[in-house]
């Protein structure tokens, strides 16, 4: 098989405001970040603390009979007590189990109105918050959600991008994250914001030939790292333990940029949206009214329309890294 292109993910160590905004968050590249004090959480949230202090309401969660999220179909999707969560999540073995004894188990917060609430920590889990402290490294009126997420060992979730930057630090476990840069979007076979490859590491390239062609950026975070994912990275993550994290989103541009009715920050903004269901679609349409030769002809014009028009060539994503704005 083909091998695709592999690099590190760089770690920068004892990171503070200033050095991020100034020498990490102008690069628009993923950066780990070590040594960046997240509070008492790193030495606290062992799963019966996590139980003892989270109570007994119900959550949301994932279950699957396989380690490999299928975002087509989300696996099945139950609710629990909390601490019965935890417990099953950091086993091997289930004497309690809904699919099989060694099904795997997913939590992400959500808000209190899922459809229009983004989640926060500091809300649906109050006690375990006063344990992690949210990196300072983007103004308080930037903040969009702090998410709080349970996996268990060897569980993978699918590809997938987010509109805002975020950074997600790992508390407890370690965790495989492999990123795609945005400039690699059709090699990533799309749908939506996520990409159709379900298996990165053996993919069935007689189906995605392309895949190869993207460049696969790839890390292990241990606990107390934080990875810092801009805006439109694409990101695949593979729990190597039973692992817990916090992902912090925030607003890096206006605030009307985004869609008001997304709680999850992975919405495209208003307007792509605009542009891809109007134009685009409108486009399309019209040209099912030609023959197939004829519609993949004038389809490639439209392509290499589309890249002079919005594609960035190496030098000008060198001028947009040096005069990029953190806000």
């Amino acid at each position: 098989m083909e091998l695709q292109e592999k690099v590190n993910v760089p770690v920068f160590i004892g990171v503070d405001r200033d050095v991020f905004l100034r020498d990490v968050y102008p690069k628009r590249r993923p950066v780990v970040l070590r040594g960046v004090c997240l509070g008492p959480c790193l030495e606290k949230w062992t799963p019966h603390y996590l139980r003892e202090k989270g109570g007994d309401m119900e959550v949301k969660v994932h279950v699957s009979s396989v380690p490999k999220m299928d975002f087509l179909h989300k696996n099945f999707n139950t609710t629990l007590q909390y601490n019965e969560f935890v417990k099953r999540a950091s086993e091997k073995k289930h004497s309690d189990f809904f699919l099989c004894e060694d099904e795997s188990y997913y939590l992400r917060s959500l808000g209190e109105d899922v459809r229009k609430e983004p989640a926060d920590i500091r809300k649906q889990f109050p006690v375990l918050a006063e344990d992690f402290k949210i990196p300072e490294f983007f103004d308080p009126d930037q903040f969009f959600s702090s998410v709080f997420r349970i996996s268990s060992c060897g569980l993978q979730l699918w590809t997938h991008y987010d509109v805002m930057d975020n950074l997600l630090a790992q508390v407890t476990g370690t965790k495989r994250v492999a990123l795609y840069s945005p400039q690699d979007a059709l090699h990533l076979y799309m749908s939506g914001d996520e990409s159709e490859v379900l298996d990165i590491d053996s993919p069935d390239l007689e189906k995605f030939p392309e895949f190869v062609k993207a460049k696969r950026f790839e890390c292990v975070l241990q606990p107390g790292d934080l990875l810092f994912i801009p805006a439109l990275w694409f990101h695949n993550t593979l729990a190597l333990e039973f692992g817990v994290g916090v992902n912090v989103f925030w607003r890096h541009l206006a605030a009307e940029t985004y869609d008001k009715k997304d709680p999850y920050g992975n919405k495209d903004p208003v307007a792509a949206t605009r542009a891809l269901q109007a134009c685009l679609e409108r486009a399309l349409h019209t040209l099912d009214e030609l023959p197939p030769e004829y519609k993949d002809f004038y389809g490639r014009r439209m392509v290499q329309r589309i890249q002079k028009r919005t594609y960035m060539d190496s030098n000008d994503i060198k001028g947009h890294e040096n005069g990029s704005n953190p806000g």
